[in-house]
């Protein structure tokens, strides 16, 4: 395994400790770390040099299995299991005809290499990563802060015209450790009457789309604009956005997730500030904090655009590629 390989994994590990709410990291003894010394001391040059096979247990050079395994024994401090809820994104087996049911093989009237943005907003470069603004907390710690959230949420009574139409806020859906957060606009008829987000129409697409691309709707957290159904549905205002921001940016602050996808024009104004189309914004990745951010078109506007969907499958795979997970139909 080179260094950097070495280097790699061992953050990406980190990062899953971190994700599922372990708040410290393994503590060896004096013997174990004695042990480990030794045998690095005399597999130096297979460590760090030796091709990738070693990883999945092939022998290397007359190794055996475990001769290349170092004896390190670890006394684990770390959170009880039953107070951590861990929810792993495993890949799914897609069918060709599952893939066909979302992304329509019907030639785009849309245009699929979208103009560069004319509006600044934070592009991704390469190399560069955000921060959030705070640590990661422990799942027990999220949870107590979502109660919170929530709570003032149903009491926030800022939008007057909204607030005294509404059926029931709209808080979001979702594992608290999820690597992705769907962001979307604001609750529907049937999301005001239920109390969660994208349960309608467009809402069963969406579910569609996850399942096309590998993820389940559990494993991910889903979250709107907006906490309250906007009257006759419209378009939420610039000052009902900035009212629910304090909500939303504590949520994301709170998951702290790899990757945001925005759905739609409003969803886009919100977490990135920009108020260019989706269609200038799509096919690259933006940045919020310490997330990647993929804008794509929302639900709504698949169903009533099909030839749309294309794009957005086009999108989804670019999200799968970047979180290493497989693309179906790709060998």
């Amino acid at each position: 395994m080179q260094r950097n390989q070495w280097k790699a994994a061992s953050a990406q590990l980190l990062k899953h400790w971190s994700r599922s709410g372990i708040s410290q990291v393994p503590n060896t003894t004096a013997e174990s770390q004695a042990k480990a010394v030794s045998w690095l001391e005399s597999h130096a040059s297979f460590v760090f040099e030796a091709s990738d096979p070693a990883i999945h247990g092939a022998n290397v050079d007359g190794l055996s299995n475990s001769q290349v395994t170092p004896p390190i024994t670890a006394n684990w401090v770390a959170e009880p299991s039953s107070q951590r809820q861990t929810v792993p994104i495993a890949p799914q087996s897609v069918t060709e005809s599952s893939l066909e049911r979302f992304a329509e093989p019907n030639p785009s009237v849309i245009p699929s290499s979208a103009p560069r943005p004319t509006t600044p907003i934070a592009a991704m470069q390469p190399g560069v990563v955000g921060v959030w603004n705070s640590k990661s907390l422990p799942i027990l710690e999220r949870e107590v802060a979502f109660d919170e959230l929530n709570a003032q949420v149903v009491e926030c009574r800022k939008c007057e015209e909204i607030v005294c139409r509404r059926q029931r806020t709209v808080f979001g859906v979702g594992a608290l450790n999820a690597r992705v957060v769907m962001f979307g606009e604001a609750p529907g008829a049937d999301e005001d009457r239920l109390g969660e987000p994208f349960v309608g129409a467009a809402g069963q697409l969406l579910d569609k789309i996850l399942v096309a691309s590998g993820l389940k709707r559990p494993e991910v957290y889903i979250l709107n604009s907006l906490k309250c159904r906007p009257p006759n549905n419209r378009t939420p205002a610039e000052a009902e956005i900035e009212n629910c921001r304090p909500f939303f940016e504590a949520q994301l602050e709170t998951i702290q997730p790899e990757y945001i996808v925005c759905w739609g024009a409003v969803a886009v104004r919100a977490v990135l500030g920009s108020t260019d189309s989706v269609g200038r914004l799509r096919g690259r990745f933006h940045s919020y904090r310490g997330a990647k951010v993929l804008v794509t078109y929302h639900p709504s506007y698949l169903l009533r655009t099909p030839d749309a969907k294309k794009l957005t499958w086009e999108d989804m795979k670019m999200l799968m590629k970047d979180m290493g997970l497989p693309i179906p139909g790709k060998s």
